[in-house]
């Protein structure tokens, strides 16, 4: 018989051993297991902790379209989940699976629950997690968008440029802080003034490690390159990280073809009239005789 059957028929025997468990994948690849079991569970070359003082809330779910959701809480520890990687983001977006487990024998157990995690808070010493199911993303905007700009992502599959190609990004330390407190870099004097404007921040050591942010402000003077964001990380950045600066784009079409020579792959629609040919209205001084506004 089947995991699912078995566990379904353990159910039917009246006294039962059962409990929940859950494992949680963040985007960087990091995973932790969580049981509101009284003991450690294995399965799947997975380890669910009960140490973690996890529980979870009532799962809500439908045969329909609606979102299925339930809530996870838990205490903030080192061992489990720490506080200082909630606020760096380090959990958004995170991806969770829960089962209904048979304790007594784990090898019976039915998959409840797929989703990511939603919206986290935290307050006295603990958090709480929303979960959203797999048809959550149903409810995000789809399609494409009729604009002037590019409405791909620099790098991506539609974009096609290669940020690992020579010139398309650069590595090195922090070397310090301004007095507005922007980061500060030495030896990048080979890129142009603004050249990494709109692009990422990665971390790539340090307390901050694998957070990415975009950059606002990059400018060269006397020698070094100064870098703003326009979000904090998260997590502390300090002298001696080292860090990879990626190239920026403004999703102009002028940009696609001068800086990177792909305007084939440019995703918008440059030729598109704007609002002042919307609410143009014939006058003596030019010809109206319905041709082109452009010429």
């Amino acid at each position: 018989m089947s995991a699912r059957q078995d566990l379904l028929d353990h159910l039917g025997q009246g006294v039962t051993t059962v409990c929940r468990a859950w494992l949680v994948t963040r985007r960087d690849g990091v995973q932790f297991g969580f049981t509101d079991h009284d003991g450690d569970l294995g399965f799947e070359a997975h380890v669910f902790k009960a140490s973690s003082g996890m529980t979870a809330r009532t799962l809500q779910q439908t045969t329909g379209l609606s979102v299925d959701n339930s809530e996870t809480v838990g205490a903030l520890s080192d061992a489990a989940v720490d506080e200082a990687d909630l606020i760096a983001g380090r959990f958004d977006g995170a991806e969770v699976r829960a089962w209904l487990v048979n304790w007594a024998d784990p090898a019976q157990r039915i998959e409840q629950f797929r989703g990511n995690l939603g919206e986290i808070s935290r307050a006295g010493g603990a958090f709480k997690a929303e979960l959203r199911g797999l048809t959550d993303r149903l409810n995000q905007p789809q399609g494409r968008i009729f604009q002037r700009n590019c409405t791909a992502v620099l790098g991506d599959a539609r974009c096609k440029v290669d940020l690992t190609a020579p010139g398309h990004f650069a590595q090195s330390a922090i070397v310090g802080f301004d007095a507005l407190n922007r980061v500060v870099f030495e030896g990048l004097g080979a890129f142009a003034d603004r050249w990494f404007e709109r692009g990422r921040f990665v971390v790539i050591s340090g307390a901050a490690a694998g957070l990415v942010g975009v950059i606002k402000f990059d400018r060269l003077a006397d020698g070094q390159r100064i870098v703003d964001l326009w979000h904090d990380l998260g997590a502390q950045i300090a002298i001696g990280d080292q860090v990879r600066l990626e190239v920026g784009c403004d999703r102009m079409s002028s940009t696609c073809r001068a800086k990177f020579a792909n305007f084939a792959n440019f995703r918008g629609f440059p030729h598109i009239p704007g609002e002042d040919w919307l609410a143009s209205y014939p006058v003596s001084s030019r010809a109206n005789d319905g041709g082109s506004l452009g010429r």
